[in-house]
């Protein structure tokens, strides 16, 4: 087991490599120019010079990538260009926001997706099981930011149960912090009900119709116990698996959702930094972003390996 996730950890490598070095040309090779976001219209060709000098842009595309890299070593992720701020500050200041919405719309999700997913494979074929199904077309079919525009007029305008946007930290009150976070979690929740319901009705429609389920069934055993015992422990893999690529999807990909109700978190930072085309902090951002997708499929791969006795003793 040691030696299998040591592979998986050295597989990770070449890959971070690869998206360092295609996020790094993709970047330069876009047209626009930082230095004359900075100077603004009304700069002299001199004084983009000397902008363009002091942000190393002049130097050949190889020595510009040896050096970011270089930095990224030493954990200096580069200053933005446009605020004039360490970039791992940037991201520190906007982690809270994103981080909160993704654990609170994951937990929310596994807590109703799951048990939904088990009752439609149980009553597989019924208006339950349809119910359900329903469920999962529609939280698929209709665009994050559609139902986040119908969150805020049902229950912020005209309900006013919540805030139209904004967000507070934690550390100013559990309360305050969950009656912020609650609208955009029920938005995205919505979306990722609908996904791990259907991947958990899947995988549990394949494990009923096993013989080891008929035995556990023969034997007298409750349908609670068959169901959560041995049905839902022997399909966890799948299911475990697109929760955790659901959360890094989140954390990488809250865009619209912080757009719409206006949280500053990483979502926000990446479109301003787009807009701005502040290179490091767009660089430092998609780095972020995949080595989460690095971790958790890690993680993943753990789970499966512990879950799995035939990798485990291997």
């Amino acid at each position: 087991m040691f030696g299998y996730i040591v592979q998986r950890i050295l597989a990770a490598v070449p890959v971070m490599g690869f998206v360092a070095l295609f996020v790094f040309l993709m970047l330069r090779l876009t047209p626009g120019d930082p230095a004359a976001i900075i100077a603004g219209d009304t700069a002299t060709p001199e004084q983009l010079q000397r902008i363009r000098e002091a942000l190393g842009l002049n130097d050949p595309l190889h020595i510009q990538f040896i050096t970011w890299i270089g930095n990224l070593f030493q954990g200096d992720f580069g200053t933005s260009v446009i605020s004039g701020k360490p970039v791992i500050e940037l991201i520190a200041a906007r982690m809270e926001p994103t981080i909160s919405l993704a654990l609170t719309t994951i937990i929310l999700s596994v807590l109703i997706a799951v048990p939904l997913g088990v009752i439609a494979a149980w009553k597989h074929g019924t208006l339950i099981d349809r119910f359900v199904m329903l469920i999962s077309v529609l939280g698929f079919s209709v665009p994050v930011f559609v139902i986040g525009y119908l969150m805020i007029s049902l229950f912020s305008m005209q309900l006013n149960w919540f805030p139209v946007q904004g967000f507070r930290p934690i550390g100013e009150g559990l309360g305050q912090f969950l009656h912020r976070i609650a609208l955009p979690t029920f938005t995205l929740t919505l979306l990722y009900i609908a996904l791990i319901a259907r991947i958990t009705r899947t995988s549990m429609l394949e494990i009923l119709g096993d013989d080891y389920i008929r035995t556990a069934r023969a034997k007298g055993l409750p349908e609670r116990l068959v169901l959560m015992r041995h049905a839902l422990r022997n399909c966890s893999v799948p299911i475990i698996t697109v929760i955790g690529i659901g959360f890094a999807l989140i954390i990488s990909g809250v865009v619209v959702t912080e757009s719409v109700f206006n949280l500053p978190g990483l979502g926000r930072l990446t479109v301003d930094a787009v807009l701005a085309r502040d290179y490091p902090v767009i660089q430092a951002v998609i780095l972020l972003a995949s080595l989460i997708y690095v971790v958790i499929n890690l993680l993943i791969d753990i789970a499966y390996v512990l879950l799995d006795p035939r990798i485990r003793y291997s």
